[in-house]
């Protein structure tokens, strides 16, 4: 059977399109020597995804904004941190679709608006800041209703649009990959709302691969965000119709650091390594710690000589200039 051939019903439901080209898959040479690798290292670079400033939020935007569309909704509502990449894109998105978008975002409004809030607020979103992370979920409940008595018809999109309909997107990414040539050993990456290790998995599964996908988690402890990733994964399965058994969840917890946006001693290593070997930029909210995490497998000597590693850069640099 081809391996595409499990993906058929994913492919099949509704997107808006927004991605453009699929996003480069590449070596880096330079960089490899730079940590000592003996064994291949590439990168999938969904930070260069032009729509909305980029990253991996707009795989699954173009499914979840297609539901949101679907639905005739006239406002989409989403939370995240003041410099959620994932809040950024939806208010693009919202934008190339004519919604509105409110967006509650965790934190003190900040005396001047840079880098994702910036970009939130030319987009035309709304936004709406609260004091802590758990006061998000009864904000946006408070923002529906409020929308729905004025007729405008509200979408609500979770977290990160961290659902197995989001997490399709990416599960489309490792076909994607396929098709551009590139099997690798091993994919690292940064987790936290769990949508994006959730959809690689499934992707795996669904395409017979036996790759390691390896999440770094920016935030949360390994064991709940394994069980979210596994949860949505699973579901994700059942919206593709297969009965594969989920893979388990690999999530890496020993890169948070201080805490969620908190760079690292391991993190600015990491984001000054790539910069000046590739030209690439990672942030130090999530992609510096996946690299770290990287960096620290390619050192401890736990991946064999001919280990072919990818990295896939989930996008967030709007977030070094904030």
């Amino acid at each position: 059977m081809s391996p595409d051939k499990p993906l058929a019903p994913l492919r099949a439901l509704p997107r808006v399109s927004l991605m453009g080209a699929p996003s480069l898959v590449h070596r880096l040479d330079r960089f490899e020597k730079a940590i000592d690798s003996r064994g291949p290292i590439f990168i999938k670079r969904d930070d260069s995804i032009p729509f909305g400033f980029g990253g991996n939020k707009v795989r699954k935007l173009e499914l979840v904004m297609a539901a949101a569309v679907g639905e005739d909704a006239l406002t989409v509502i989403t939370c995240g941190g003041i410099q959620s990449n994932h809040c950024r894109a939806t208010a693009a998105a919202a934008a190339r679709l004519g919604l509105d978008c409110d967006l509650v975002l965790s934190g003190a409004r900040p005396a001047i608006l840079t880098g994702n809030t910036r970009l939130d607020e030319m987009f035309g979103a709304r936004l709406h800041f609260v004091p802590d992370r758990a006061d998000r979920a009864p904000a946006m409940a408070a923002l529906e209703k409020e929308r729905r008595a004025e007729g405008r018809r509200p979408f609500v999109i979770p977290l990160g649009a961290s659902t197995p309909l989001g997490a399709a997107g990416l599960a489309l990414g490792v076909s994607e990959m396929l098709d551009a040539g590139h099997q690798p050993d091993v994919i690292v990456h940064a987790s936290s709302s769990g949508g994006t290790q959730g959809g690689l998995l499934a992707g795996v599964v669904l395409t017979g691969l036996k790759t390691r996908v390896i999440g770094i988690s920016a935030d949360e402890r390994a064991a709940p965000l394994g069980a979210l990733v596994e949860d949505i994964e699973r579901g994700l399965l059942h919206l593709a119709g297969s009965d594969a058994a989920p893979r388990k969840a690999e999530v890496d917890d020993s890169f948070v650091g201080e805490g969620y946006g908190i760079p690292t001693e391991a993190s600015r290593e990491a984001q000054t390594l790539l910069a000046r070997s590739e030209g690439i930029v990672v942030d130090h909210t999530y992609t510096a710690k996946a690299l770290a995490g990287l960096i620290a497998l390619v050192r401890s000597g736990s991946l064999a000589d001919t280990t072919s590693v990818l990295f896939w850069h989930t996008g967030g640099q709007v977030g070094v200039l904030a």
